[in-house]
């Protein structure tokens, strides 16, 4: 993942913040347990799950990132962190019983989980990696309900205008394949894989954030949600084209922000 088109910005939204420790809060971790933050990125998640098992004999979190890139930024960011055993991986969910050798007591995949092409395999290796009765916790704001019936109109909009943009500016054109961040499951289809694999599922929320222009902008920088949305397009315009495309919309429609919904499940190995 090139530098210039990570998360990171994004991360630094307040509400992003808020969907993550509102997920942790949900899964009661314990001081000393041993944490895998699947996904990791820049290691954003990653500092908020050390702040929770720190402080305590064996405490560990194992942080997981298939971008090695991504996984360079996260030791950097998280350098000075002190109080548990912090460690890089770099790999996939779908190997991930053969990058944690010891049994987990908790696995988070935070905003990520819909990037996954193969999820029962995911599944099926997270109930590998954790001990018995340990946590399974993800969140997503990219399944079927994401966006709810007052902000469809907005999306609608914004992905227009920003083919127009695209089209007009740098002559380009989406490709026309799906790729597996529009692959969207249902929160139903979400809670019957995990039936499928062993687990209970203990909590589930769903959270709306309101989403700024600055945050949309912000989002637009992402590499994969660029690729998602504007699949084949080059990442420097395809941010371009998105960014333009959403302060056009927000005109458009007079908006402040729009509403997005995020999806939070916390289950255990049974």
């Amino acid at each position: 993942m090139p530098e210039a088109f990570t998360l990171d910005k994004f991360a630094q939204h307040p509400f992003y913040q808020e969907v993550n420790r509102r997920l942790i809060a949900l899964a009661a971790l314990r001081p000393g347990q041993l944490v895998v933050d699947l996904g990791a990125g820049t290691g954003t998640v990653t500092r908020l799950l050390v702040a929770e098992v720190a402080s305590s004999p064996g405490a560990e979190v194992i942080a997981v990132e298939p971008s090695e890139s991504a996984l360079d930024m996260a030791r950097r960011n998280l350098e000075n962190i002190r109080g548990a055993v912090v460690s890089f991986v770099h790999g996939r969910g779908e190997k991930l019983s053969l990058l944690v050798r010891r049994p987990a007591d908790a696995v988070f995949f935070c905003n990520a989980i819909h990037l996954v092409r193969e999820k029962a395999e995911a599944m099926k290796e997270v109930a590998g990696t954790l001990r018995q009765g340990g946590t399974f916790s993800f969140n997503t704001s990219f399944y079927q309900g994401a966006e709810p019936p007052e902000a469809e109109q907005f999306y609608r909009r914004w992905m227009m205008r920003a083919m127009r943009v695209l089209k007009r500016r740098y002559d380009l054109t989406p490709e026309r394949h799906k790729v597996e961040a529009r692959v969207r499951l249902s929160e139903e289809e979400y809670l019957q894989l995990l039936r499928d694999h062993g687990f209970r599922v203990k909590e589930k929320e769903v959270v709306q954030v309101k989403m700024s222009l600055k945050a949309l902008e912000d989002i637009s920088e992402y590499s994969l949600w660029i690729e998602g949305v504007l699949p084949g397009v080059p990442l420097k315009e395809g941010s371009e084209a998105l960014k333009e495309g959403a302060r056009e919309a927000f005109a458009d429609l007079g908006l402040t922000s729009s509403p997005r919904n995020w999806l939070l499940i916390v289950a255990s190995k049974a």
